[in-house]
């Protein structure tokens, strides 16, 4: 399927609601409900050759086949392992996750807290899935992956080794609801391996549609009290840690009993009237149940000594309909799913300025200002969370995670209220940014708050280097109403020179006689001819470089021009061509900057948009695959020709067709047909 058609496809799910949590994408499209059914009609246990029990399913590296730590490996159903094996034993509990033989903690964490929310963990694992009646080998898991919820199914079959689990196992040996989900998600990544290294905050992520932001305490902002008080109001879940030194100090215990590099839980924040005084508290939770802080207030902490005695906090934000109680006030909250592609919309950061307009961009409009409760400035928070996808899958690959952040701009007056536009290369050529994520890194997810003053932003999301490739979600959290949206060009249109009529009489003679002699008796020029001519023309030029025309190009060429159909161009026609092919070469020389002889894919871009075609980014995506080089991404003259001569042509025939009051042309077969192959 093309990309234009998985587009729409992607599109109309969306309509339909396909991607929320009740009606989850297939993963690799497999139905549960239909595999089961057959395994229970044939009487079989799944097997899911998609994950096959194998050594690939495990790893590509300290996990690859022939390892030493997968010798011996042998995969077995729970059935095999125990005598009465449990999908839950008296429900899902923190002591249901042992970490096994992968360094997925983060992960194990983020399943430890599915348990502490019984609607949250219902978004993940089904309800109904046992080892008892109607029991066949398969179950199914679901998770959130950049904007969509997809549907995992796997088969029961698990890697052992010494007879017992390699990885996350329950304390219960016969429990088996947490394995089975660990193995879901290695076969959403590709492996088991994949998993290996995280945060907690991306494991929450497979279950909550959270966005995270950290702010080290030592230089922690001024309302940042009001900050968690604000993010506890909405739900967020907290974390916050001690910074360690080297491996030596992990989970050491400090005079006051705090335990360095471990993971705390800031689960509220009030401020009380002690002896005349108002005092700030937060309240931390310890997961281990033990060591507890001795300092003052005892399970409460004062919020000096907690910006003195800890490193760093953590807000995982959630969106609106994460959790249903009508008492947590509620983010609002827009997602986009864009890419970078080489050539066309991968600009890399404002270090490349040739190319950094490029990148897809967004508008957020701020209509209303934060409520003056915290003594800061007068302003709109919002927090911009940017997420590359799949770079996990990818790891058996070689690749690894982007170094990525986003910028955020001023709307100009000229383009307020406007999103048919995609800002040019000259407006981020005198204008900065006004504010932009703290750093570029090769994080999964990067996001900052802000706060500016109501009015129009543009935010650009970008790799730090420029043509890289891979897909995003662009997440946009305001704690009042606001409106965001993608910019790019909705009126896709063409322009065209004014076509006064001409006749043989109105060309000049020195023309006429060349016509003559290039056309012979015929006084008609052939497909074959004009290659001919045209690669003798381009080939005694040093300015620039060419391949030479090829057969198709020139027949596209003679197709556009050949008013009569009988497939050869006469005199006018002819010059109509020659004239068009002049202007080509001026606009090409125009734009190649460094005089090199070719146009660079950014050139290309700024070229067509001055050969007059309005195009979009998916557009500008599709001529720079079929018509660059894209080793190199540059393409030479005939290429440059090929492709304006193509738009010219369809844009043409779209024109030429009746259209209904919308806009859209209906077709048959036949004429779809006649048009796709003419």
């Amino acid at each position: 399927m093309s990309g234009m058609s998985l587009n729409i496809l992607r599109s109309r799910q969306k309509q339909e609601g396909i991607g929320s949590n009740c009606a989850a994408k297939r993963f690799l499209n497999q139905d549960f409900q239909t595999l089961r059914e057959h395994c229970l009609q044939t009487g079989s246990l799944f097997q899911d050759n998609s994950f096959p029990a194998s050594p690939s399913s495990l790893g590509f590296k300290e996990l690859a086949p022939n390892s030493y730590k997968t010798r011996d490996v042998v995969w077995r159903r729970p059935r095999e392992i125990c005598s009465n094996p449990q999908f839950f034993i008296e429900g899902a509990t923190r002591t249901d996750i042992c970490q096994g033989a992968l360094g997925d903690c983060w992960l194990l964490a983020a399943i430890a807290s599915l348990t502490l929310n019984e609607e949250i963990l219902n978004r993940v694992v089904p309800s109904g899935q046992c080892f008892g009646p109607g029991y066949c080998g398969i179950f199914h898991f679901q998770f959130w992956q950049f904007g969509d919820w997809v549907d995992v199914v796997i088969d029961d079959r698990l890697p052992t080794k010494d007879d017992e689990l390699m990885f996350v196992h329950s304390a219960e040996n016969n429990e088996f609801w947490s394995a089975l989900l660990e193995k879901a998600y290695a076969k959403l990544n590709g492996c088991y391996e994949a998993l290996s290294g995280g945060s907690t905050t991306e494991g929450l992520k497979i279950s909550l549609e959270v966005s995270a932001e950290w702010y080290e305490l030592k230089s922690a902002p001024s309302n940042l009290f009001h900050i968690i008080g604000k993010a506890l109001q909405r739900g967020s879940l907290m974390g916050c840690s001690i910074d360690i030194t080297s491996a030596s100090e992990t989970e050491a215990v400090t005079s006051q009993k705090l335990v360095k590099g471990h993971a705390y839980s800031l689960t509220g924040a009030e401020v009380v009237e002690f002896r005349g005084t108002q005092v700030q508290l937060v309240r931390i939770r310890n997961p281990w149940g033990q060591v507890e802080w001795t300092g003052a207030w005892s399970d409460k902490m004062a919020f000096p000594e907690f910006l003195r005695h800890y490193s760093k906090i953590e807000i995982c934000n959630l969106t609106p309909d994460t959790l249903s109680s009508d008492q947590i006030l509620k983010w609002n909250y827009t997602l986009f799913s864009e890419g970078w592609r080489r050539g066309s919309t991968a600009g890399g950061c404002r270090n490349y300025p040739g190319t950094f307009w490029m990148n897809p961009q967004f508008k957020i409009t701020l209509d209303q200002k934060d409520p003056d409760d915290d003594g800061g400035e007068d302003g709109c928070s919002f927090l911009v969370a940017l997420i590359q996808k799949n770079r996990r899958t990818q790891r058996k690959m070689g690749e690894d995670m982007h170094t990525i952040g986003f910028a955020v701009y001023d709307v100009p007056d000229e383009y307020k209220g406007v999103s048919n536009i995609h800002l040019p290369k000259s407006y981020f050529m005198t204008h900065g940014s006004k504010v932009r994520s703290e750093s570029f890194i090769n994080l999964r997810e990067v996001s900052s708050r802000f706060r500016l003053p109501p009015g129009e932003y543009l935010i650009v999301p970008s790799t730090f280097e420029p043509q890289k490739i891979g897909d995003f979600a662009l997440r946009v959290f305001t704690e009042n109403h606001s409106e965001t949206e993608p910019l790019d060009i909705e009126e896709i249109q063409a322009t065209f020179d004014d076509e006064d009529p001409v006749s043989e009489s109105d060309i000049p003679a020195n023309f006429r006689g060349l016509f003559e002699k290039l056309a012979g008796p015929g006084q008609e020029i052939s497909v074959f001819a004009l290659q001919r001519i045209l690669n003798k023309v381009v080939s005694s030029r040093s300015d620039i470089k060419t391949d030479g025309f090829g057969l198709e190009t020139c027949r596209n060429m003679v197709n556009l021009l050949d008013k009569d159909g009988n497939g050869n161009l006469g005199l006018v026609e002819f010059k109509r061509l020659w004239d068009k092919v002049q202007k080509f070469l001026k606009i090409f020389k125009r734009n190649d900057l460094d005089e090199s002889g070719t146009m660079s894919s950014n050139e290309m871009r700024v070229a067509v948009e001055e050969a007059g075609f309005q195009l979009n980014n998916q557009l500008s995506q599709i001529i720079v695959a079929r018509y660059s080089d894209m080793d190199n991404l540059i393409l030479d003259f005939d290429n440059f020709v090929s492709c304006l001569i193509r738009l010219e042509a369809i844009f043409k025939m779209f024109y030429a067709l009746p259209k209904d009051g919308d806009g859209f042309i209906q077709l048959d077969l036949n004429q779809w047909l006649t048009l796709a192959m003419g």
